[in-house]
């Protein structure tokens, strides 16, 4: 039986995640507390690994409850903590230090900073996926796949690739249920596995996206069938919330069912 093996949110964009046990279902369809912050420099821009290195190398801890985020600088002991709401200038400051130019932290409680606007439900994969990608790479480990990827949400009692499912065709949108909560798989997701470093060590691990494309033409030939080849090197299920389910809930342990396959309205393959 398919079912939730882990949950993971992201407090800041880009950031470190923390695993929790549930995730609330927000009416915009977001996992509360998912990339409901981020980092922008002055032109408004995130920055991310893509545009930044020095993302890879930020450390973060977050207290769900009392707001308090904690960063330190990778391979250092200091750790600073401040209060969210109280202490947002320091955090600035503190950021802006660090990578050398002014940013802002801002926030969306509604609907987070998702990369798919269209789609600000929680990204699927499964466990089995992580660690089989992770075994193509030299030096890395299943959690450093599992922090390139950032998906919410790992299905476990499932094959590697099992999230290809949802992968409807170009005019398809699948539907699948998790716990109580009914979710559209709208697209696959690009993830910023595709840096040149491992986030935990600082060293070179060039040609990440150009074998991962390599091994998935190789391994999944099926897939060319639905899929523009700019698809490959996308991993994650991009979700959305078909139906009002604020303040429904999943859980660690929920049962993960696929409901049926219809015709979308849009073509939801992005460029």
């Amino acid at each position: 039986m398919s079912y939730v093996a882990s949950i993971h949110i992201y407090p800041v964009k880009s950031l470190d995640g923390i695993a929790v046990s549930q995730a609330t279902i927000l009416a915009s369809g977001a996992l509360e507390g998912d990339r409901s912050l981020a980092i922008c420099d002055e032109a408004g821009e995130f920055v991310n690994t893509k545009r930044n290195s020095g993302v890879n190398f930020l450390r973060l801890s977050f207290d769900i409850k009392q707001r308090i985020v904690g960063l330190k600088i990778q391979d250092t002991e200091q750790e600073f903590f401040f209060n969210v709401d109280r202490e947002r200038p320091g955090i600035e400051y503190w950021l802006s230090n660090y990578f050398g130019f002014p940013v802002k932290l801002i926030e969306n409680l509604l609907t987070g900073f998702p990369d798919d606007t269209a789609a600000p439900g929680p990204t699927i994969i499964s466990t089995a996926t992580i660690a089989e990608v992770a075994s193509w790479f030299p030096r890395v480990c299943v959690n450093e796949m599992r922090h390139r990827l950032r998906a919410n949400i790992e299905i476990g009692d499932v094959p590697p690739f099992w999230e290809d499912q949802l992968f409807g065709a170009a005019d398809e949108v699948v539907k699948f249920k998790i716990g109580s909560v009914i979710f559209e798989a709208i697209n696959p997701g690009q993830p910023c596995l595709l840096s040149t470093r491992n986030s935990a060590a600082k060293e070179a691990a060039p040609n990440l996206k150009n074998l991962l494309i390599a091994k998935q033409k190789d391994i999944m030939p099926d897939l060319l069938k639905k899929w523009h080849l700019n698809q490959f090197s996308r991993l994650i299920v991009n979700t959305r919330v078909p139906h009002q389910a604020g303040r429904k809930k999943v859980h660690i342990g929920d049962e993960v069912q696929i409901l049926s396959v219809s015709k979308s309205l849009f073509n939801t393959i992005p460029d």
